[in-house]
């Protein structure tokens, strides 16, 4: 979710300027919520420029809250890529320092009624002054200037300067008026009517060359106007190979722009500067940035720019927002995502929060928060998710921080914007938002039911409601737009399938733009069976119409255009330059005029575009231009000028008194120039404008200082003044008022006053249909009446109600917010007052907060209970947590903030909500997921097994968990696992050899896996094997180290015997005392003889019992240390002597086969599973199936069983219960009990 300023009531020309410039820089955001608090384009998806540039500190979103103006990157250029091919036009320009002093330059006319259509055609007589340019040369040039050439020119525009422009008679014309869409102008067609006066006024304009810094790529300009005549300007050198600046140059001008001094002295002649920033609230106070590739400081002014000090960073800063009224308080971003704060204007900095979100901090909104210093902003937990944070700026301890919404957000989500917090919430499938209004609690954002959101951008939240755009689940390049009522929770469709354009960077914007001076008149580009029209709206969307085309062209021929099969179309693009007017401008201190670029037609296009003006708010319209041309407003709206687009060279301007009827043309230079951009009225006292730009490819910059002053012969008087009534297709009342303006008379060459009154006059009208606007749930059908949609019931009762109480049963209509109207359908059309009636429970619903059905043990969680009908307090509300917990609620009001629980244990709940009153009850469950990390795994498996015979696989889980772990195994080769929900299997192994068998357990996020080998053998002879207890003592009881040891007793077998290496196995036990089994397996090839194999591995038995019983096999574990091996089945060890050498006594012995002969006894009468090893062997055909032990299948050998082994279930406990008595409470030891058959 995105958000987008643009409804902001008063301009500022800093405020829409930052906002072009944010455009190019601002990094996308999918699903995020970007805040511009006032006018900007309505960007959609904001990507920087794929020009290796790095992010411009002035870039965050909430820097347009604070009112600045920072003209960024003039040049735009890659000199490099054009120089050559410049030099191969040959073309001729006037070497510039000639132009250095004032020229005072005669207004030229041309014929009346008639604008030229090109620039020979406007020369006239002046083609001798002008040197001609070839068409290459034109071309060339073009590429350099025109956005169309971008990537190329790159005139990445960012900035903020930081001026407060105060009213709005005071702002500059460049963006006034920008608000809701298109905060930026583009250029304008047609070089310009001019019209015959025979003594135009002259205009006086000087020009300076910037010497030296004819290879300076990018450039920052800053005049604060408010009768201050410095203006600075910062250009550098962007190595686009590398990715920094490598040179910079700093110039100041005390003269409103006529000279211009070198600062780099005053900075260090060797610092390369990065950005420059302005305070918005002393405009006197001035913070530079060098770049951080050559070293990481901040330069500080306090007059203007004309000393600095210097302070060193421990940071790269990225990004800078300073408070809205503490003029020395500032939030820095570094490079590494922490946020610091100062209070001394940059001299000293302190570290508020590590991990924030890019863009994704403010200062407090005044009037809302307690705290000044009080700072908001989206950091990320050690976890990886996101949270809402605020803190004090300068105390930003974990213990004095605050987290307004309770659970986690989406990235890049986080919106502070006047009244309004706007938040994302993660979760599966559909997108959840939440606004709070006023600081009150979050409350999830009603959209239409299955408007099901991909997308959703905050367009504006001024004027006391929100305007949002929300692409669908169906759309693709366009949105809708919505209306929210005034705590912005539930949303109305106002207009369907608004178009987007892709600007040069990427930047997808929305073509919705919002008049400046009139409120409530909107215009849109509506995509509509594969065509875009225009249209416009005067009660804020409720309803829209086409643009009637003008009556005649600009030769005075009929237009033959009729609605609604042909209408004015109009571009509602943003500029990428912020210098450049954009293709539709308007400005609050000239109510009703628009000056847009478009065509005529049956739909919007991008070919014969020509300019159009209105001067009754878009009711009828005239054409002024047949080309494009930049347009912009002077005089505080009073007067017009006009620029030829920048592709081409021009040295006129035209100036317009009468609204655009007629045009005077004057000249503002000697030679054509190629206007990078124009800087008109930044809110001075004196009539100054400047143009940027160059007289040729390898010039220096060169900046023309044009005061238009003399063309007023004096200051307006009221007989200067006329009246003018805003109308609807001449209906009076707009928005509820019949207003009347105070405009200048067309023609007159007076100076508009500082105090300039435009609202004469603001009358009430009487309520009618088009005052009022569908409310939530219902949808305006074809007889134009609201009526509920058919996912909406409008019986449902707000929860509040309750019996004795009153509720507001809405009528299907909702007055439209900021509508003035009185009276009339008012009554008929507002929600009325009524009982609340007395109702059973019905649609109840349970939830948890975060909307998951999850919890990891240990953690609370928070149950919502919600009820669609019934009284909310008659009713009780019966909560059971599943675990043998239960609470209850005399009514629902007790709820509100929701129920929290903690489990003891992991599981799956069946958690149960019950409502219930006099007449009924309604019930509802929630099965609860509590989860616990899984720790460790261990896979109990035979390490021998009988082929085609069936045996058991266990995986055993730390802690233990019930039913809400996942097992995946992975038998053999097979490609896909066999899912349980169990920790055991059956598994029967249908071919010989070696076979891996690995089980995956899943608990929450966790994964982890154990892998054992099995070796599946038609038949093999195994022995138990004992150590001497020495053995035990260097028993760690991990995997690796049973595997070393298993080793090494392979070793020593087979120092006594003759047999291959790979078919003897030596398993070790976990566990202590220590044990083992050795296995004999058959040859790979001689499993078709088996009796043959049989009868060898009988023999390679013998021998090594016979090893084992005279202590033969011995190993050394380390120096000093050996070990014995014993074979468990047949030798009884004497118990108290301590020589390892000494025999058993014959007692003894005798004692050992009745005890073995007892154990063979029980194994067959009772069949039992043995539980390590769970062998089924085969001897026989005829004989029955027996489980025997893990020992070959000749009858020479006794047949005993393990049942002095725990079972794995008690084996784990044992192993659970040892290591919780050592504090480690989710491990297990697992010991394995082993008769001591050592010693005697």
């Amino acid at each position: 979710m995105e958000t987008w300023a643009g409804l902001c009531p008063g301009l500022h020309l800093s405020l829409g300027i930052w906002v072009m410039i944010a455009a190019h820089t601002l990094q996308n955001a999918k699903a995020e919520i970007t805040c511009a608090s006032c006018p900007s384009p309505i960007q959609l998806h904001l990507e920087e420029l794929q020009l290796g540039m790095r992010t411009d500190p002035t870039q965050e979103p909430s820097v347009l809250k604070n009112i600045r103006i920072e003209f960024r990157e003039l040049g735009v250029v890659d000199q490099n890529t054009v120089v050559e091919d410049d030099r191969e036009t040959g073309v001729s320009v006037e070497d510039p320092s000639l132009f250095s002093q004032d020229i005072s330059l005669d207004g030229v006319s041309s014929k009346e009624d008639r604008p030229e259509s090109s620039e020979e055609s406007q020369r006239g007589t002046h083609q001798d002054e002008e040197p001609e340019m070839s068409e290459d040369a034109a071309l060339r040039r073009a590429k350099r200037s025109s956005p169309e050439f971008a990537d190329l020119s790159e005139s990445e525009w960012t900035g903020r300067t930081g001026l407060d422009v105060g009213a709005a008679g005071d702002r500059g014309s460049l963006l006034d008026g920008h608000k809701l869409g298109r905060s930026e102008f583009k250029w304008n067609r047609d070089e310009g009517r001019g019209n015959t006066r025979q003594d135009e006024p002259k205009i006086t304009s000087s020009t300076f060359a910037l010497t030296g810094d004819s290879a300076h790529n990018h450039a920052v300009v800053y005049w604060s106007g408010q009768n201050s005549s410095v203006i600075l300007i910062l250009t550098k050198l962007y190595d686009f190979h590398i990715g920094s600046v490598t040179e910079s140059t700093l110039w100041r001008s005390t003269d409103y722009g006529s000279t211009y001094e070198r600062m780099n002295d005053k900075v260090g002649s060797k610092t390369v500067l990065s950005y420059l920033y302005v305070c918005p609230t002393n405009k006197r106070k001035i913070m530079v940035l060098t770049d951080p590739e050559f070293e990481s400081s901040v330069l500080i002014s306090s007059d203007e720019g004309a000393s600095y000090q210097k302070y060193r960073l421990t940071f790269y800063i990225l990004s800078l927002l300073f408070h809205p009224t503490e003029e020395d308080w500032a939030l820095a971003y570094s490079h590494d995502q922490k946020l610091y704060s100062s209070v001394d204007f940059g001299r000293k900095w302190q570290l508020i929060h590590e991990h924030v979100t890019p863009n994704r901090f403010y200062w407090s909104v005044s009037g809302l928060d307690k705290e000044p210093d009080l700072v908001h902003m989206e950091a990320h937990t050690p976890d990886g998710n996101v949270q809402y944070v605020t803190c004090r700026a300068q105390v930003c301890t974990e213990a004095n921080r605050n987290y307004p919404f309770p659970g986690y957000i989406d990235i890049s989500s986080l919106v502070v914007q006047d009244d309004y917090i706007f938040i994302q919430v993660p979760t599966s499938g559909r997108a959840t938002y939440y606004v709070s209004y006023k600081r009150e609690s979050f409350i999830q954002i009603k959209l239409p039911k299955y408007s099901l959101p991909k997308d959703l951008h905050i367009v504006s939240t001024d004027g006391k409601q929100v305007f949002a755009a929300v692409q669908e689940w169906n759309q693709n390049d366009t949105y809708n737009l919505y209306l929210s009522d005034t705590r912005g929770i539930y949303f109305t469709l106002a207009m369907e399938n608004v178009k987007t354009t892709r600007g040069i960077g990427g930047n997808q914007m929305l073509d919705l733009y919002e008049v400046a001076g009139i409120k409530g008149v909107l215009i849109a580009n509506k995509r509509q069976d594969n065509q875009v029209k225009t249209y416009i709206t005067y009660n804020k969307g409720r309803d829209w119409r086409l643009l009637q085309a003008p009556a005649t062209d600009l030769d005075g021929n009929d237009i033959h255009c009729i609605l609604p099969f042909c209408s004015l179309h109009l571009q509602l693009h943003m500029s990428e330059n912020p210098y450049l007017s954009g293709t539709i401008s308007t400005k609050s201190s000239a109510p009703g005029i628009i000056v847009a670029a478009g065509n005529i037609g049956a739909e919007l296009s991008y070919n014969n575009v020509g300019m159009f003006i209105s001067s009754d708010a878009g009711n009828s319209w005239r054409q002024i231009f047949e080309e494009e041309h930049n347009v912009w407003f002077l005089d505080k709206g009073g007067a017009l000028v006009a620029v030829k687009q920048p592709t081409v060279p021009t040295r006129h301007l035209w100036i317009s008194f009468d609204e655009g009827r007629q045009w005077t043309q004057h000249s503002f230079s000697s030679v054509p120039l190629f206007v990078d951009g124009v800087l008109v009225e930044a809110g001075a006292e004196n009539q100054i404008m400047t143009f940027f730009g160059h007289f040729s490819h390898r010039s220096e910059w060169q900046l023309i200082k044009i005061d238009y002053k003399s063309i007023f012969s004096r200051k307006c008087t009221e007989e200067d003044y006329q009246t003018w009534h805003l109308h609807n297709q001449g209906e009076p009342c707009v928005m509820g008022q019949k207003q009347i303006y105070m405009k200048r008379r067309p023609g007159n060459y007076c100076m508009l006053g500082k105090d300039y009154s435009r609202i004469l006059s603001a009358e009430s009208c009487i309520c009618r249909a088009h005052d009022f606007e569908c409310d939530y749930g219902y949808e305006r059908r074809g007889d134009g009446n609201c009526r509920p949609a058919f996912w909406f019931n409008p019986s449902l009762l707000s929860r509040s109600c309750s019996q004795g109480q009153n509720y507001l049963n809405s009528t299907g209509y909702r007055k439209v917010v900021l509508n003035n109207c009185t009276k009339g359908v008012k009554e008929m059309y507002t929600a009325r007052k009524q009982q609340c009636p007395n109702r059973p429970p019905k649609g109840l619903l349970l939830t948890t907060k975060d909307g998951k059905l999850t919890v990891n043990l240990g953690n609370n969680v928070t149950f919502l209970v919600h009820l669609d009908e019934g009284d909310s307090l008659q009713t009780n509300i019966q909560l059971d947590f599943g675990d043998g917990k239960a609470v209850s609620y005399s009514n629902l009001s007790w709820t509100e903030d929701g129920i929290k629980h903690m489990y003891k244990s992991a599981g799956i709940f069946r958690v149960t909500a019950l409502a219930e009153n006099t007449l009924g009850y309604d019930s509802t469950t929630l099965f609860l997921h509590v989860t616990c990390p899984v720790e460790h795994v261990q896979l109990l498996a035979p390490f021998v097994v009988i082929r085609n015979k069936e045996v058991n696989i266990t995986a055993v889980v730390l802690p233990s968990h019930s039913r809400t772990v996942t097992y995946f195994w992975w038998l053999c080769n097979n490609t896909e696992p066999m899912i349980t929900l169990d920790g055991s299997i059956s598994y029967t192994f249908p071919n010989e050899g070696m076979h891996t068998i690995t089980v995956q357990v899943a608990a929450a996020n966790n994964i982890l896996q154990d892998t054992k080998t099995i070796a599946v053998k038609e038949f093999f002879k195994s022995l138990l094997l004992s150590f001497s207890p020495n053995l035990d003592e260097f028993n760690p009881d991990i995997p690796e180290w049973r595997q070393d040891v298993g080793r090494v007793i392979k070793k020593a077998l087979l120092q006594v015997c003759d047999f291959p290496e790979e078919q003897l196995l030596v398993a070790v036990f976990p566990g202590v005392p220590t044990a083992a089994e050795l296995f004999l397996l058959p040859h790979k090839n001689q499993s078709e003889g088996k009796k043959k194999s049989e009868e060898e591995l009988e023999q390679v038995s013998d021998i090594i019992v016979s090893a084992l019983n005279q202590n033969l096999v011995e190993f050394e574990l380390k120096p000093g240390v050996r070990v014995i091996v014993y074979n468990t089945q047949l030798t009884l060890a004497p118990l108290v002597d301590s020589n390892p050498r000494h025999s058993s006594s014959a007692m003894l012995m005798l004692l050992s086969v009745v005890f073995l002969g007892l154990a063979v006894f029980l194994i067959y009468k009772f069949k039992r599973k043995i539980p390590w090893i769970n062998i089924y062997a085969e001897v026989n055909q005829e004989k029955e199936q027996e489980m025997i032990g893990s020992v070959g299948q000749g009858d020479s050998t006794p047949k005993i069983t393990l049942s002095e082994f725990s079972t794995s279930k008690e084996l784990m406990e044992k192993e659970l219960d040892a290591r919780v008595k050592r504090g480690v409470g989710n491990a297990c030891e697992s010991t394995r009990e082993i008769p001591n058959c050592t010693s005697v």
